[in-house]
């Protein structure tokens, strides 16, 4: 009677000892995600840096700021579920002309015209979302295109709402909490846009290191063997779908706000098809790829564009093209490579001299 109480208590001392030590591996497995690196906070300290640095140029980095998180929204579908889309400005336009018409009749007050429109572009991104989950890439670019195309035309036709091509102007927006007025040096909307762009990227960085953020990266990587292990594709991509659609529409919704105007431009096909360009080139399934693809971009086609006005496209082109060549995953993906054999050449250096 003795060993056998010896024996069952040694077995679940064992037990314990095992679950203590997968805890343990798995809370090691799991900081790495949770913890910012020191690049990172590098990373957001530059902005609040440029803020005191080069306050002739708040204008354009706010702008700058607001393209990223527009990037952002895309890369979530594009870099971790792998839905292309060349219609995500229309989301992105449903947001700008929510809190446009919104400042436009009356409701200038800046936070709740973002959660409108970030409630209306949810809202059209999951309706839309039952079309776009369901199908290959060809199909996806199609349909995704075909909605951007159909948007765009009826808020044309719809110029009595909309301002048609002359805009939406007479926007007249309130102070932040009451405190804050929007001002014509742009620091307001400065401080603003990279508030919303932080909390907002905070948030998503959680979801993307969760575990259905990694469901979401299966999805990607072989989306047939995904429903082996219990998950529900199809749930997952319109849930992702859905937020995605969400945060374009807030970056619509800065937009319009911190320049008072919404244009039809912000629904064409060309704002997708450059957002797509931003994203391939900073890197896609990385989150900053968006921000590094829009600092890059937007400075670029500033820089070059007062060099050359008429034909600055044919060096973004070009400057497209080599990271493509040459540096796999965009510009992030080409710094990780070269930061991997810097690292593989400083241990094999080590081991030499020894």
């Amino acid at each position: 009677m003795s060993v056998t109480t010896h024996t069952a208590a040694a077995a679940a001392t064992d037990q314990r000892s095992t679950t203590i030590k997968t805890a343990a591996m798995t809370s090691r497995l799991r900081l790495p995600n949770d913890r910012w690196k020191p690049l990172e906070i590098l990373f957001w300290l530059m902005p609040v840096a440029a803020y005191f640095l080069f306050p002739g140029y708040l204008v354009l980095i706010s702008q700058i700021m607001i393209i990223g998180l527009f990037a952002i929204s895309l890369d979530l579908i594009l870099g971790y579920a792998g839905i292309v889309s060349l219609g995500h400005a229309a989301f992105f336009g449903l947001g700008a002309y929510t809190a446009g018409l919104l400042a436009a009749h009356g409701w200038g007050e800046p936070i709740s015209g973002l959660l409108a429109a970030a409630a209306v572009a949810a809202v059209f991104g999951f309706i839309t979302s039952f079309l776009v989950v369901r199908g290959n890439d060809l199909k996806r670019l199609m349909v995704t295109l075909g909605i951007g195309l159909m948007l765009f035309e009826a808020a044309n036709k719809a110029a009595f709402i909309t301002g048609g091509v002359d805009g939406l102007s007479g926007m007249v927006m309130n102070n932040i909490f009451g405190q804050f007025e929007f001002d014509l040096n742009g620091k307001t909307a400065y401080i603003y846009s990279l508030v919303v762009l932080f909390a907002i990227f905070v948030v998503l960085r959680r979801l993307v290191n969760s575990p259905f953020g990694l469901g979401l990266t299966g999805i990607r990587e072989g989306g047939l063997r995904m429903p082996a292990i219990g998950a529900n594709v199809n749930q997952r991509l319109t849930v992702i779908f859905t937020i995605s659609a969400a945060v374009a529409g807030v970056a619509g919704a800065l937009l319009a706000q911190t320049t008072q105007f919404v244009g039809l431009d912000v629904l064409g096909f060309p704002r997708s098809a450059e957002l797509m360009i931003i994203l391939v080139l900073g890197g896609t399934g990385r989150l900053y790829g968006g921000l590094i693809g829009a600092l890059v971009f937007m400075l670029a086609q500033d820089y070059i564009s007062g060099l050359n006005p008429a034909y600055w496209q044919f060096w973004i082109g070009l400057l497209l093209v080599v990271i493509v060549m040459f540096g796999r995953g965009g510009i992030l993906g080409g710094l990780s490579s070269l930061m991997q054999k810097f690292g593989k050449r400083t241990g094999n250096s080590a081991e030499g001299s020894k």
